[in-house]
């Protein structure tokens, strides 16, 4: 696993590094904005997992609630296997 996450860190970080171009990022009303082109993909990334968590928050609070609503489970307890009949299917071979 750790090599599979060396893989991901290194072909992240070989973007960056051909990545590193000014790029002029043009806003609302004239407003500009230059950066390196890494840095305004990283802000876009962290933006939209804010922007993903703050739609979802509600509804896994709401879910939250519900799970604590409900009645606590009853513990599993031993099944007793005398009471099934014992499979007489000659064909599975045992």
């Amino acid at each position: 696993m750790w090599l599979l996450n060396a893989a991901i860190f290194f072909a992240l970080f070989a973007f960056a590094l051909n990545n590193q171009d000014d790029v002029t990022l043009r806003l609302f009303f004239g407003a500009s904005w230059q950066a390196p082109l890494v840095l305004i993909l990283l802000v876009a990334l962290i933006a939209g997992v804010f922007l993903g968590v703050a739609v979802m928050l509600p509804l896994w609070l709401r879910a939250r609630k519900a799970r604590r609503a409900q009645p606590p489970a009853a513990p599993a307890t031993e099944i007793d296997v005398s009471q099934f009949p014992e499979p007489h299917d000659p064909r599975h071979g045992l």
